[in-house]
């Protein structure tokens, strides 16, 4: 083996979710990663709208709406992993959906984990259509205004899932594989998070930005990221790992795939929609 596929196996090994401590504090790589995915999306717009004098939204108008957005992130995603992940638990255990204890027997922190980004990005777009309504905005330019910004930031949200060595893929026997210290078996794995930050996140990106002046159709930009994104992620997912307790959830698709389909389908729709009510 040469010493650059040993150094890329075992690479999982030799990372720190924590950059650093201070008594019970902990600064994570996957927060920061997430606050810099939000700030790129903020740059991002701010440039076009500098840059493209036909979006009628001011900075600070931006920055509300950006606040929405990342609310509905937080309680899109995770009530999405409580819908679509594991229901039957948190039916039984409701506090915990809210809630970073477990109090089944005794008292004991947990934290809060589990998050879905087709529920955060639900969240994100009913966050964003109580925004724009409450401002006097109009929704489709607004998302035809982020949208494009989107998947760049994106990236750096599926590199902090890889430093934290979680969502890790499928066992393979290729070198690509990696070796992550929380995997079941100690088989090499797909590094499917950096598959998920290079393909739905660098060139959904450069696909978007490509045709964010060229797509005339006001709008557009929305369902072309749903239908793209999905049509990405759905094949990405045969290398990424199904959650231990659903496994396949119809036929041989995992829930994430389930997800992607509607996820292209709602795309679809909404193009046939858009265009007969906005045509060129």
């Amino acid at each position: 083996m040469s010493n650059f596929a040993h150094w890329w196996q075992h690479l999982p090994e030799r990372m720190d979710p924590v950059i650093f401590s201070i008594g019970s504090f902990s600064l994570q790589y996957y927060g920061l990663m997430y606050l810099v995915a939000f700030s790129v999306v903020y740059m991002l717009a701010v440039y076009r709208i500098r840059r493209e004098p036909q979006f009628e939204i001011n900075t600070e108008q931006l920055q509300g709406l950006m606040t929405a957005m990342i609310l509905g992130v937080i309680v899109g995603g995770r009530l999405g992993y409580v819908l679509f992940y594991k229901l039957p638990y948190y039916w039984y255990h409701p506090l915990e959906i809210i809630l970073p204890f477990d109090i089944s027997d005794g008292f004991r922190f947990t934290g809060i984990s589990g998050m879905s980004f087709h529920g955060g990005l639900i969240g994100v777009i009913l966050g964003s259509w109580v925004f724009v309504r409450r401002n006097r905005l109009d929704f489709f330019d607004m998302a035809d205004l982020i949208i494009p910004c989107i998947p760049l930031g994106y990236t750096f949200g599926r590199v902090g899932n890889f430093i934290n060595g979680e969502l890790y893929g499928r066992i393979t026997t290729r070198s690509i594989g990696m070796l992550f210290p929380g995997a079941p078996g100690a088989g090499l794995r797909h590094p499917s998070q950096l598959y998920e930050a290079f393909f739905e996140g660098i060139v959904l990106f450069l696909v978007l930005w490509f045709l964010r002046k060229r797509v005339r159709t006001r709008g557009a930009m929305l369902s072309l990221f749903l239908m793209g994104y999905g049509f990405l992620r759905f094949f990405i997912e045969y290398t990424r790992q199904p959650d231990a307790h659903l496994g396949f959830v119809l036929f041989q698709l995992s829930m994430g795939q389930v997800l992607c389909l509607a996820m292209m389908l709602a795309g679809g729709v909404m193009l046939i929609f858009i265009r007969r009510q906005n045509p060129i």
